[in-house]
């Protein structure tokens, strides 16, 4: 049953991505999203952590200290700043964040988005995306230009709502 259910869960996650994508123009990114999470690797522990209200990748991270489901998942997934975690080139830092495509940002955005819909369900609001964002923006490793790009949006979303934000990003952020 847990694992039935699971898959509910990724699907309709997944389909709320691609619906976003796809009102932005991200036609591709939208239908390729997430696909890994259907692997064994990732859906194995997905269905064997299921909660229904937050990701089981922090129940298998609690239980081993880590989560082989999300190593898996942010090293082939390209709108997880995660993915952009490199060497820095700078010899006085050991890795930092590279700065992500702004197609992967924006995908990044709408994954979030989609993110709240799928665990809050009907009591999401446009402001969650934010303050979810919020309460762990401190810890990410993350270009500075990437999490400019990304919080603009998320505030703009919570300020002006998904519609404002969808035709912003089609028309100033995804033309440049």
């Amino acid at each position: 049953m847990k694992a039935f259910r699971h898959l509910m869960t990724i699907t309709k996650h997944r389909l709320l991505v691609m619906k976003h994508c796809f009102c932005v123009g991200l036609y591709w990114q939208g239908f390729i999203h997430d696909l890994s999470k259907y692997s064994p690797t990732e859906f194995l522990i997905g269905a064997k952590y299921y909660q229904g209200d937050r990701s089981p990748n922090d129940m298998e991270r609690k239980e081993f200290g880590y989560s082989k489901a999300w190593l898996h998942h942010k090293g082939r997934n390209k709108h997880h700043s995660e993915y952009w975690i490199d060497y820095s080139a700078d010899p006085n830092e050991k890795v930092a964040g590279m700065e992500m495509p702004i197609k992967y940002v924006v995908e990044m955005f709408c994954d979030r988005m989609a993110a709240g819909k799928t665990y809050r369900g009907a009591v999401y609001t446009d402001k969650d995306p934010w303050e979810y964002y919020s309460m762990g923006s401190h810890k990410a490793i993350i270009h500075e230009n990437t999490r400019e790009l990304l919080e603009k949006l998320l505030l703009m979303l919570a300020k002006e709502g998904e519609t404002k934000t969808f035709a912003y990003i089609k028309k100033d952020v995804l033309s440049q």
